[in-house]
């Protein structure tokens, strides 16, 4: 017959006793006792068992702690003032054309109100839409929203086309001259566009050998878009580079044995993948375009933008609100019109970032830009 056994009890394992407390020279009250479960500290306060960690430390190692400690300290309180002087810095010209911009213009000559209008109205911003000639007919290039809007989206889809092709070529190929053409391209960066306006403005004036003249026409805007030379197009092309050198070879090496070639992996396999850098691209495109004034003031006479409206929509207001092209009226009453004109103006812009924003930023991180 079968008899169950007791298990055999556990040994007690004795620990040692802790060392007295006046012959270590530490309070009893913050010596854990190791003869009782306990958890971690066994109820010491952080202050506590920092005293209990500076007794073995040396000055050196004493004072950088401290440093540490106070550093930690202040450094929330320094990142509180920067973000909220540099949001104060963004913020306040907005919310001043915000102010100015929907309030009646009896309200400047009211000292007592600084930001928050007495008469909110909208009679301001629908002479300010009219004196800038938004409500126009676009035929005859009339229309100043109409001829940005289509100068805008052309010449970003070309530039962007354009500089993705090239910068793929710098990223992927090898060819004699490469780093002479990638120099000139960090050029493009770096010499202002005032240096070859001339030359291009005789170069269109003059085209194909003096035949036809595309000044103040959109031509002289598409063809530098088409051939990776439109606004800030060197550092477009560099990002393009930046982004196809991050992403794997393999997948290049993948797309040749399948049978495609240089033109069909590109279309196929690295366009796709690149999403975010063309969409990044884009958006600089679209934006550097929206506010082009020099290269607009220089190829355009009877073309208005945006940008050329802006610039002179004081004297469009003496025309069409007063009348008088010579109309003597205060800067203080004339703000409120000119601070409505550049609202419209960048309204287009901020709706565009806030639905993009988080396309945009990721973009940005993964060209190579940032990190």
């Amino acid at each position: 017959m079968n008899t169950k056994q007791n298990p055999k009890a556990p040994e007690v394992i004795e620990t040692p006793t802790p060392p007295a407390a006046a012959e270590s020279g530490i309070p009893e009250s913050a010596i854990p006792d190791l003869r009782t479960p306990h958890t971690v500290g066994n109820g010491m306060s952080k202050k506590e068992a920092m005293q209990i960690r500076m007794q073995n430390m040396s000055r050196k190692e004493i004072f950088y702690l401290r440093k540490k400690r106070l550093v930690e300290n202040i450094w929330p309180v320094f990142r509180f003032l920067i973000l909220f002087g540099l949001g104060f810095v963004i913020l306040t010209p907005l919310i001043f054309m915000v102010s100015y911009g929907f309030r009646s213009a009896s309200d400047m000559n009211d000292p007592t109100i600084i930001w928050i209008p007495r008469h909110v109205s909208l009679k301001v911003m629908k002479e300010t839409i009219q004196a800038m000639g938004l409500l126009r007919s676009p035929l005859n290039r009339g229309n100043p929203l109409v001829n940005t809007i289509l100068i805008n989206l052309g010449c970003s889809v070309f530039q962007v086309l354009s500089c993705a092709v090239t910068g793929y070529g710098f990223a992927r190929f090898q060819f004699k001259g490469k780093k002479l053409l990638f120099g000139i391209v960090i050029l493009m960066i770096l010499v202002p566009v005032q240096v070859i306006s001339i030359p291009l403005y005789m170069t269109f004036k003059n085209f194909f050998f003096g035949t036809v003249n595309l000044i103040d026409s959109y031509a002289v805007m598409y063809l530098p878009a088409m051939t990776a030379n439109g606004i800030r197009a060197g550092l477009m092309i560099f990002i393009f580079r930046q982004f196809f050198r991050g992403l794997p070879k393999e997948l290049e090496d993948a797309a040749y044995l399948d049978g495609c070639g240089p033109l069909g992996t590109f279309l196929r396999v690295m366009a796709p993948n690149a999403a975010s850098a063309f969409l990044t691209v884009f958006l600089f495109s679209i934006v550097w375009y929206w506010n082009d004034f020099y290269t607009s003031s220089v190829f355009f006479s009877n073309t208005k933008t945006m940008a050329l409206v802006l610039k002179n929509l004081d004297a469009a207001i003496n025309i069409e609100i007063f009348k008088n092209a010579n109309a003597n009226v205060s800067a203080r009453e004339k703000i409120v019109w000119l601070e409505a004109g550049c609202l419209i103006s960048i309204t287009p812009m901020l709706i565009l970032y806030a639905c993009l924003q988080k396309h945009f930023t990721e973009g940005i991180e993964r060209s190579g830009l940032v990190g």
